[in-house]
């Protein structure tokens, strides 16, 4: 077995979803208040004592029949795994929101100014075909609007077929869905500060600094009225 660890910065069901995943897993541990995405998993791989680690994110229901049992092999241990996740918002599954497998040794090595973290971790990354969690994102409007600006700034960056395609129905309105206005008004704000910013690695970085991510939803927010 791996360790799992959990990583949350003030999301609102934060507590509830580690104590359902503490109560499955017990000897899950938890990473919490770290300022920055990357530093925060660095905190989550110094607390790992094992070659590969498990990082559920705060906002991740674990579906019934994931058990964190996937066996890395020895060629395979500079490898990060991440596993698709169920949007409630948008109709989309892949590995947005998803469980990952990391490499400790990679983890504590890793370029802390990229824009996407996995992506940077290794040069070899590999997407596994099962459903390991819903990403329940869509807790409140700052943590709707804030998740759905990082991932269609990094969609709009990567601007491949499949990322654009993904893009495209992130930015479709869906009024059923909790707070499904705040997350289309995310991914809008998010594709345009990508496509401003799209050769500016600095500017692109923000989108991991939370801090930096409320005060700009402070400044937008006075707009956002459904």
């Amino acid at each position: 077995m791996y360790d799992i660890v959990f990583i949350s910065y003030n999301e609102p069901d934060a507590d509830e979803n580690y104590t359902v995943l503490k109560h499955r897993f017990p000897l899950a541990k938890r990473v919490n208040g770290v300022t920055g995405i990357h530093q925060a998993h660095i905190a989550a791989a110094r607390k790992s004592m094992t070659k590969m680690f498990w990082v559920v994110d705060a906002d991740a229901v674990i579906v019934n029949n994931f058990n964190f049992d996937h066996q890395v092999s020895e060629w395979d241990m500079d490898v990060v795994h991440v596993w698709r996740s169920l949007n409630p918002v948008v109709d989309l599954s892949y590995g947005y929101g998803g469980v990952k497998l990391l490499p400790k040794q990679l983890v504590l090595q890793m370029d802390t100014s990229s824009i996407d973290m996995t992506m940077n971790i290794s040069n070899k990354f590999k997407a596994m075909d099962t459903v390991s969690n819903i990403t329940a994102f869509n807790t409140d409007p700052f943590s709707t609007w804030r998740s759905a600006f990082r991932e269609c700034c990094k969609l709009t960056a990567i601007n491949n077929d499949e990322s654009l395609s993904r893009l495209r129905t992130w930015c479709e309105l869906n009024d059923n869905a909790p707070y499904g206005f705040y997350a289309y008004m995310g991914a809008v704000a998010g594709r345009a500060y990508g496509e401003k910013n799209a050769s500016d690695k600095e500017a692109l970085a923000k989108i991991n600094d939370f801090t930096w991510l409320e005060d700009l939803w402070l400044a937008e927010k006075s707009q956002i009225s459904p």
